[in-house]
């Protein structure tokens, strides 16, 4: 163990965050790295715990709390406090294909089940995690790693999200030769285009591909298979398919006036802002900008947080956040212990954004739409919301909503962002390939395996498990690539 008193010694420090004024301007990530020194004191504060619950990721009460990919966290926290951030990588590496990217978007599941946030605060092992990828770009450790060998297999990744990454990376390092098609023409899934640049650069997804590359990873993109590139013509030319193409089926809002011009949702809108800026550097917008305009999104999660921190930076008139479930509490509640997930509300950085421009909080809570109200011309220029009463059904125990009564109210809006979730995967790949789908239209796999129906097709991430975190979907490639290693070589020796 470092240093036994350290989360005694040393209080919790997080990368500094640029002022909002400071960070609203661009798109550039706004979080500030510690010195080294100071994130060594960071690394101290791990306890090194007889049980550390951060690294072994397992359902409490219907929610995970700690890492999926088990990673060795007490270990590389204290190689960091050593001064042997060289040997910390190597232990990182280990278990997480991408470190720079869960370092950078993960909620950080491993915090919320600190032994140190128990009774204080937990260490701060997401930023910890970023020192050590980044410390090892920038020293020269990050070199291209070769296979020595080559199996004779190939493989076929149809996605290049995290999963389909993760598999493409697992797989190559296996030996077997990995060709990854990308149907967008950039690759990298959510992580390109599901995530603004203020949160994950691209240059960060852009380094990773240009490193794969240089170990033997081939990618095709603008090939959109099961359309443009024939599912038959890839099954004749690789010995296994992966099937990475996420959970992008999003759920939509029907409600009158939906047909209005003015609502899109939320993925196009993230995607056509980031387009705009690799493109040309927000010089060509499009149709789909905020500037100047009263936006409502519609939809509480991460994604309708990174829509209000882009609607601000486009200068929107005015943002609002609907969210249709009641305001979770500030701290835990007494039936929401550690390390259970903890239970509460959160202000993210584009709420903190919208509440200093705007003086309020532009969440509204337990409201949904009514009706989407649109001009003479067939735009949206405003939206009837009601209000909710949430109840508790006696006879199945659920929670049932009802509208108050009288509660209807019309906000002007010119652009609404639906960031509702998404309700499985698009069905025409799968179709392609002979791969059933279950009742949550997810490809169809046994429990805990990651074979389809079809013979020498496999599935992972959002595809096979549905909508989840950046973590989720790497952990789901891992699992996948070594049962498809499996399929080929009838064993693995994959973690």
């Amino acid at each position: 163990m470092g240093k036994p008193t350290g989360f005694m010694d040393y209080e919790r420090q997080d990368n500094r965050s640029l002022t909002v004024n400071e960070r609203i301007g661009g798109f550039k990530e706004f979080h500030l790295p510690l010195t080294d020194e100071q994130r060594r004191l960071q690394a101290a504060r791990c306890m090194n715990c007889g049980v550390p619950f951060c690294q072994n990721g397992k359902p409490l009460r219907g929610m995970v709390s700690g890492c999926p990919l088990n990673n060795l966290i007490p270990e590389w926290n204290e190689l960091v406090y050593r001064g042997k951030p060289d040997e910390a990588l190597k232990r990182l590496l280990m278990t997480n294909n991408f470190p720079e990217f869960t370092s950078r978007v993960c909620p950080a599941l491993c915090e919320k089940a600190c032994t140190c946030g128990l009774d204080g605060d937990p260490v701060s092992v997401r930023d910890n995690e970023n020192y050590i990828i980044e410390n090892g770009y920038k020293e020269g450790l990050m070199q291209p790693d070769i296979p020595s060998f080559r199996s004779g297999k190939k493989v076929a990744v149809i996605g290049s999200g995290p999963s389909g990454l993760a598999a493409a990376d697992t797989l190559n390092r296996r030996g077997h030769s990995v060709t990854v098609y990308e149907r967008s023409d950039r690759i990298g899934g959510l992580l390109m285009y599901g995530i603004p640049n203020m949160k994950l650069e691209k240059w960060v997804v852009e380094r990773r591909r240009e490193l794969m590359e240089a170990e033997g990873v081939t990618f095709i993109t603008n090939a959109d298979v099961g359309r443009t590139v024939s599912a038959e013509e890839i099954k004749s030319g690789y010995d296994a398919v992966i099937l990475a193409c996420g959970a992008s089926k999003p759920r939509d809002i029907n409600a009158p006036g939906r047909d209005s011009d003015g609502i899109c949702f939320a993925v196009d809108f993230l995607k056509s802002v980031t387009k705009g800026l690799l493109d040309s550097d927000m010089k060509d917008t499009g149709s789909l900008t905020a500037k100047d305009k009263n936006v409502v999104v519609i939809g509480g999660g991460d994604t309708g947080n990174d829509c209000i921190g882009t609607a601000v930076r486009q200068g929107c008139k005015s943002v609002v956040q609907l969210e249709m479930m009641p305001k979770l509490p500030d701290e835990r509640a007494e039936n929401n212990p550690w390390p259970e997930w903890p239970k509460v509300c959160k202000t993210d950085y584009g709420q903190e954004e919208a509440a200093y421009l705007f003086g309020h909080d532009p969440r509204l809570y337990e409201t949904t739409v009514k009706e989407f109200i649109k001009d003479e011309s067939g735009k949206l220029s405003a939206i009837k919301i009601v209000k909710l009463k949430w109840n508790d059904d006696p006879e199945t125990g659920r929670k049932t909503m009802e509208e108050i009564k009288d509660s209807e109210q019309i906000i002007p809006c010119e652009l609404c962002l639906i960031a509702a979730g998404f309700t499985g995967s698009e069905s025409y790949v799968s179709e392609a390939f002979g791969a059933e789908l279950n009742q949550r239209t997810n490809v169809k796999t046994e429990p805990g395996r990651f074979s389809a129906t079809s013979d020498g097709v496999f599935t992972a991430g959002d595809m096979h498990r549905g909508q989840s975190l950046v973590v989720w979907a790497i952990y789901e490639g891992r699992k996948a690539a070594r049962e498809v290693d499996e399929y080929l070589m009838g064993y693995s020796n994959l973690l």
